[in-house]
């Protein structure tokens, strides 16, 4: 579970908040995506990762591991998934997961999504923004930040006892905001430059 508020990331021009009662909120999330890669990555030159992080032994912080499954039932071209519910990213290996996505790709590019808690007037939002996710760190734990995109689910609301809240957190919650978030990221893929595209388009120049 990663920390909130994002430091002063709401604060910044790259930061974006999506309701899940908004309309169309997967659209939304794709838009905001495309921008923020429009202003950071190099299809081509880097490989885009989509890091889910979090562990399916709570409700609550099974938002990653969720999207993480629902992600790889689809034929994905030019993205790398890691973290699911059969094969979760979270404390004891994220450390381990990061050092083998920098020696599997030499320039990654990382959207890296976790859950996280909030005021009680944002459970249920989606915050998205460049720069690293800090996970743990809701829950006084010391990890090490990814990502060069983070992805905020705010499944519960913060307070005392953070472990007892996400275990407690409704499933409902925690889904909706996963097919949302997953649903915007397929969008986001397909309309994708992909990395033949691109070398072909470098190379005519």
């Amino acid at each position: 579970m990663s920390t909130y508020p994002p430091d002063s990331r709401q604060k910044q021009q790259h930061a974006y908040r999506i309701w899940q009662t908004d309309l169309f909120p997967a659209q939304k999330i794709k838009v905001v995506l495309q921008k923020l890669l429009a202003a950071s990555f190099c299809p081509g030159q880097q490989q885009l990762v989509i890091l889910c992080i979090g562990t399916d032994r709570s409700t609550g912080d099974a938002l990653g591991p969720l999207i993480g499954t629902q992600l790889t039932k689809k034929p994905i071209q030019d993205a790398a998934i890691y973290g699911t519910l059969a094969e979760p990213v979270h404390a004891v290996n994220l450390a381990d997961t990061i050092t083998a996505i920098y020696h599997r790709f030499p320039r990654p590019y990382i959207i890296a999504i976790d859950a996280c808690l909030g005021k009680p007037e944002s459970v249920g939002a989606v915050d998205i923004g460049l720069g690293p996710l800090r996970p743990g760190a809701g829950v006084s734990k010391t990890l090490p930040a990814v990502g060069d995109i983070y992805i905020s689910g705010i499944v519960n609301t913060a307070g005392f006892l953070e472990y007892y809240i996400l275990q407690n957190t409704r499933l409902n919650i925690v889904f909706n905001l996963a097919e949302s978030i997953a649903q915007g990221i397929l969008l986001l893929l397909q309309d994708l430059p992909t990395s033949a595209a691109v070398a072909t388009k470098e190379a005519a120049h």
